[in-house]
């Protein structure tokens, strides 16, 4: 579905990534990671065509660069790390923005369109909430609404960057939990940028590995979260320990003091 062949950013002398390839196959939840500065963002930004980019990236077998926006819009829905987010409107009509791919110019939407909003919306339990403003909205209902929004894109890709990131630990879940769910009744793929390297092994089929643009390692979750993997580009202070099922639970921890004797307390 989406494949990326030697693709290469640069931000004037800097290189943001380095001839990055790689194939996400339809149905596929691709997760990124890497410390701060990988390239993360940037290759999913690049995906969405919000970035000149070199190399070859195609959506569907075809180039990213050859299409138009209504196109690439119908292709793709892509969410990021900070939407906009305009307080004055209301649920209803921020899910309602979602079909303007599907919208012909100098015309309004149709009783599809709206028809096509509501079933998102009741699907994410938001229907009670069509009629409320953003202002209004809590944390994970925020976080709903834009989820709400991409899907009534109906698009076959779905981008996202770091789409949990304002949340708390409950909510991430959620969210993510929204998203799967979304992504096998309408066999979306996704690619997503993931901090919480847990939380990624726990909801993507695969994860790929950037640091310093480029990539450096990829494959299933449990074979990436390992601390040989890790450690080189996270730093030595986490530790990769077997959660429920088999899933790597990746945690952080703190170096000894010296002197502190081991479970003291810091003065």
């Amino acid at each position: 579905m989406i494949a990326l062949t030697g693709v290469t950013v640069r931000y004037g002398a800097a290189t943001a990534l380095a001839g990055v390839t790689t194939l996400v196959p339809a149905g596929e939840w691709l997760a990124i990671i890497g410390p701060n500065g990988a390239g993360k963002s940037t290759l999913v930004r690049s995906v969405a065509r919000l970035l000149p980019h070199e190399g070859d990236i195609r959506v569907a077998g075809e180039p990213v660069t050859g299409m138009t926006r209504r196109r690439l819009a119908r292709l793709i829905a892509y969410v990021p790390q900070s939407p906009v987010l305009p307080p004055e409107m209301t649920v209803g009509e921020y899910t309602l923005l979602g079909r303007t791919p599907h919208i012909g110019y100098l015309r309004t939407e149709s009783a599809a369109d709206h028809q096509a909003c509501d079933e998102v919306l009741d699907r994410l339990s938001l229907a009670d909430l069509a009629g409320r403003t953003l202002a209004t909205l809590s944390g994970g209902e925020l976080q709903r609404a834009v989820l709400a929004r991409a899907l009534a894109q109906q698009a076959p890709v779905l981008l996202l960057d770091e789409p949990t990131s304002a949340l708390d630990l409950g909510q991430r879940v959620e969210a993510l939990e929204l998203i799967d769910a979304a992504r096998r009744e309408q066999s979306l793929t996704i690619v997503s940028v993931v901090h919480d390297l847990t939380l990624a092994g726990q909801f993507a089929d695969r994860l790929l590995l950037l640091s310093r643009g480029r990539p450096a390692a990829a494959g299933k979750p449990a074979d990436v979260l390992t601390e040989p993997v890790l450690k080189p580009h996270f730093g030595t202070g986490i530790s990769v320990l077997p959660g429920p099922g088999g899933t790597p639970v990746v945690i952080s921890r703190r170096r000894p003091v010296p002197g502190m004797a081991p479970g003291e307390p810091p003065a």
